[in-house]
């Protein structure tokens, strides 16, 4: 049982406070925690390391978050002095530990010779991106574990470009993690001396953020017009939120009123079960205000503000939580109407989505004359694909969004940015409201139009150190099955997208996508079923788009489909 020697050796290390020996020898009795914290080392992939915070190898903690940062580091020491003067930006969330963890990894670059900026108070994610992009910095971390429960916490790297790093840089930093044999030895030295390397970031570079958001308003006249008589509600959910999202609807002339519970910092949460603004629950305190204030627009974001949530008004007067899939389809029309509108809109623009966001995007984008582009999930994917196709002028990027409640329009970030999100919704709110529609009436016609798509994701939680190893054999375990139909639905193509194919009756041909570990099944007549391990949560996640030409019907093949389908996974 090697776990219980490792976890010895953390609690005779002189290098723990008494409150931190106190912690672990609270669990000394209890080897099923013993084996979880110090059974496998806390993973650091593409999307860098999320845990639980506690003492251990397998737990966001200062010594696995210095001892990333050490590898980070070394990463940056191999590309030379440039780019130690460089320099890596930090930002922080509302989190517990968040501030503590960014000081640690600013400390660490420092003591290794790397110029750090280092926010002084919370940022979201969006102005983290746009801050590396802006100070040509060589790379960003952001110390946040987006909307999962309050226990979790996390640790985002960021290439040059400002999207998530790369997985071919990842394996580098991952390599010289590696290398370090002990969480606690003396490998890892902070020098506090070295302070003067640590750089506080500029408040110019938020002003430029929101120059460059302005900038990117497309009703300019509707929001004149009525942006200060909307009723608009918003929470930050006691996250980043909170300034720059008011910040910016103020700039561009927009009111909103704000829940009053849910401003301050809390690292609790103690409002909400689960900070996801996914969820209506988590949005539950703005539409009773909503209901108080008589407003038909209700909308949140997750602790780093990379995720919009939103709620409407429906025809019974009633509010429904919007899909991100929903917001997706209501954000990509509206940002193409407009921008056609305004003659912006040419044959070199282009949009992405990830494979598991509706089809209906790709339906919208050909009315628009617009490319389409699917790419795995992850933002990274997205921001590769602004860089590849836009930064070198081939083409224009319109949109990007994913299903998850993740959205861009600009690219002055390269990650989700619900900053702009929440400006592109709140102006949206108003163009409707000047031309006597409601964001739900657009809906319904972009329904009427298109047809309706019914999306869902279905999460199964697994647990344990064996949990990605149990997900990524369900899934791989359906890749050696042919299955020909879902609940009826002819199955027309199979995407394998660990070894990048697609196989229909015209043969085999090969995927242009990154590799990861997912099983697509093309449904007839539009739609699909996808089935992939979760990269940031021990969840197994099936995914389904039936399309009808109306609700009732599209929502009937939903359930007939997930019945199918969760019988052939337990076959």
């Amino acid at each position: 049982m090697k776990y219980i020697n490792v976890y010895k050796s953390w609690l005779s290390s002189p290098k723990l406070s008494m409150d931190e020996r106190r912690e672990l020898e609270s669990i000394k009795d209890n080897e099923k925690e013993i084996e979880y914290r110090f059974g496998k080392n806390l993973e650091f992939g593409t999307a860098g390391m999320r845990g639980i915070i506690g003492l251990g190898t397998n737990m966001m903690n200062v010594y696995t978050v210095t001892r990333a940062t050490q590898g980070l580091a070394e990463y940056v020491k191999s590309l030379g002095d440039k780019a130690k003067k460089r320099g890596v930006a930090i930002s922080f969330d509302t989190r517990r530990m968040s501030r503590e963890f960014a000081y640690f990894t600013a400390l660490t670059l420092a003591s290794n010779g790397v110029k750090a900026y280092l926010y002084s108070d919370v940022h979201p994610v969006p102005m983290l991106s746009f801050a590396v992009r802006k100070l040509r910095a060589v790379a960003g971390v952001m110390i946040t574990a987006s909307h999962n429960p309050k226990e979790y916490n996390g640790y985002k790297v960021y290439g040059e470009d400002g999207a998530q790093m790369s997985p071919e840089s990842t394996a580098v930093i991952v390599d010289y993690i590696n290398k370090i044999d002990s969480f606690v030895s003396d490998r890892i030295i902070c020098d506090v001396k070295l302070e003067r390397r640590i750089k506080t970031l500029p408040k110019s570079v938020d002003r430029a953020y929101y120059r460059k958001l302005k900038k990117l308003a497309l009703s300019e006249k509707e929001v004149k017009a009525v942006g200060k008589d909307i009723q608009i509600i918003y929470t930050p959910v006691h996250g980043s939120g909170y300034i720059p999202v008011t910040t910016i609807l103020k700039k561009i002339g927009i009111k909103a009123t704000l829940v009053p519970e849910q401003i301050a910092p809390d690292a609790e949460f103690s409002t909400v079960a689960v900070p996801n603004p996914e969820f209506k629950e988590t949005l539950s305190l703005g539409i009773k205000m909503a209901d108080f204030k008589r407003a038909d627009v209700v909308f949140g974001t997750d602790p780093d503000c990379d995720r919009l949530g939103v709620a409407v008004r429906d025809d019974n007067n009633e509010f429904i939580a919007l899909s991100g899939n929903q917001t997706g389809v209501l954000l990509l029309d509206y940002v193409l109407l407009r921008l056609k509108a305004l003659g912006k809109l040419d044959k070199k623009c282009f949009a992405v989505k990830s494979f598991v966001t509706t089809d209906m995007a790709k339906l919208i984008c050909d009315d628009y004359g617009v490319e389409l582009f699917d790419v795995p999930v992850g933002f990274k994917y997205i921001g590769e694909k602004i860089k590849t196709l836009d930064d070198t002028g081939e083409r224009k990027f319109v949109f990007g969004f994913e299903e998850s409640c993740g959205y861009l329009y600009g690219t002055h970030a390269r990650d989700k940015d619900a900053v702009v999100a929440s400006m592109l919704f709140a102006e949206m709110v108003c163009y409707y409201a000047c031309h006597n529609k409601s964001v739900y009436g657009r809906l319904k016609e972009l329904y009427e139009k298109y047809g309706y798509f019914y999306d869902a994701s279905i999460s199964t939680l697994y647990s344990g150190l064996t949990a990605m190893d149990e997900m990524n054999a369900a899934v791989d375990k359906m890749k050696a099955v042919d299955i020909e139909s879902v609940s009826g639905i002819k199955v027309v193509a199979k995407r394998n997208y660990a070894e990048g194919k697609r196989v229909s009756k015209d043969g085999e041909e090969e995927l242009d996508v990154a590799r990861t570990n997912a099983v697509y099944y093309e449904l007839s007549g539009g739609g699909f079923v996808c089935l992939r391990p979760s990269g940031t949560e021990p969840k197994l996640k099936t995914y389904y788009s039936l399309f009808g030409k109306s609700e009732k019907i599209a929502k009937e093949r939903f359930r007939k489909a997930k019945a199918d389908f969760e019988k052939k996974l337990s076959e």
